[in-house]
């Protein structure tokens, strides 16, 4: 895809970096914390680095009352839901496996794309679509197994991935003519409201401490690197490409996630780790590797 710069790929590059790292650091800060009261003090923290950088950069702050309906569905589907059922997964779940099911992102587009949108990808997109799905399936490996016993987690990840990729495609489709700092700061509050009422009606009974300092470090690093700088970077790449193609773009995402969550958490690489790996780079080759035209 000829249509990312330079510069693009280089966002891209770090946000691949710092998403991957996103679900061992998230593991971290559910592990003994409750999942919905961690992420709603995390956006309570990213809308003040939002605010700040819409205060830096001069942005306008308001938003036309007809654009408020479209700005509610895209906060809707790409932050409220994927936060609350991506937040009980990644608790339920090991932070790799979360990551992996988290990234079938690019096939669930590829399905609405087609159910709803009428949307044929190409034979490029689709050799990308295989490779990334033998990837995922490699990469959960004996965990396909033993689902059985964590149903609800994988059920987490899999509609998470399912909404995010019709959030994704409502985005690439948007007609709101909004800065994508503004409407990442709308869309985070909106999610902020409603999350937080749930935590009021379900986490209640856990507000038994403070935050630990590593508790305190992930949501820091939620706050600061994922809201500011990964959601807006992926906003940018959503309206840069197809949805399909976005979510190809990333599929080395959850292979991150998975080596970091190793490394950080005690796991060990087997074969299938490496394979898939190979796999998904193939993937997000089908994305970038330059059109011959």
């Amino acid at each position: 895809m000829d249509k990312l710069s330079g510069r693009d790929l280089l966002l891209l590059a770090l946000l691949t970096l710092f998403w991957g790292l996103f679900w061992p650091v998230m593991k971290i800060g559910v592990r003994d914390f409750a999942p919905m009261s961690f992420r709603a003090l995390s956006m309570i923290g990213g809308l003040l680095v939002l605010a700040v950088m819409i205060r830096a950069q001069k942005l306008p702050w308001r938003v036309a009352r007809q654009d408020w309906a479209e700005l509610f569905r895209l906060a809707f589907f790409n932050m409220t839901v994927w936060f609350v059922l991506a937040m009980y997964g990644v608790k339920l779940l090991a932070s790799g496996k979360a990551a992996i099911l988290a990234y079938t992102l690019p096939i669930w587009s590829a399905i609405w794309g087609i159910a709803f949108f009428g949307e044929r990808p190409s034979r490029r997109l689709w050799i990308g679509l295989v490779a990334a799905g033998i990837g995922v399936l490699l990469l959960l490996g004996e965990e396909l197994m033993h689902m059985t016993g964590k149903p609800i987690g994988a059920a987490c990840m899999l509609g998470a991935a399912a909404v995010w990729a019709y959030g994704t495609h409502l985005m690439s489709r948007r007609r709101l003519q909004v800065p994508i700092t503004v409407i990442t700061f709308w869309s985070l509050l909106i999610s902020l409201v409603i999350c937080g009422a749930l935590v009021a009606v379900v986490e209640r009974d856990q507000w038994v401490r403070w935050p630990d300092a590593a508790e305190w470090a992930a949501m820091l690093y939620n706050a600061v690197v994922i809201f500011g700088f990964c959601q807006l970077i992926w906003f940018r790449l959503v309206g840069l490409l197809p949805p399909v193609a976005s979510g190809l773009s990333v599929m080395l995402i959850p292979v991150v996630g998975l080596f970091s969550g190793m490394v950080m958490l005690g796991e060990q690489p087997g074969w299938q780790d490496y394979v898939a790996l190979v796999s998904i780079l193939v993937a997000i080759a089908t994305v970038l590797w330059p059109v011959r035209r």
